[in-house]
């Protein structure tokens, strides 16, 4: 009888670790994909308006190296 009831603990136990495993693996999915899709999103095109502002700023950068240098505009 006492048999039995050490299997049967042991089974569970080796049910519970066995579980707990496929969790951190899921768990660790889950944080991959999650990394791969905000990636994306920083690589993504930038819209017109950020497009229009950094060309805004290349454009006063451009500007200020030419009064850095002495050239008139």
């Amino acid at each position: 009888m006492s048999m039995w009831i050490i299997a049967a603990v042991a089974a569970l136990a080796g049910l519970v670790v066995m579980t707990h495993a496929a969790l951190v693996g899921w768990r660790g999915w889950l944080d991959l994909r999650r990394l791969e899709i905000e990636g994306r999103r920083e690589t993504a095109a930038p819209s017109s308006g950020a497009r229009i502002e950094i060309a805004d700023l290349r454009e006063r950068i451009r500007k200020l190296e030419a009064i850095a240098a002495g050239v008139d505009l």
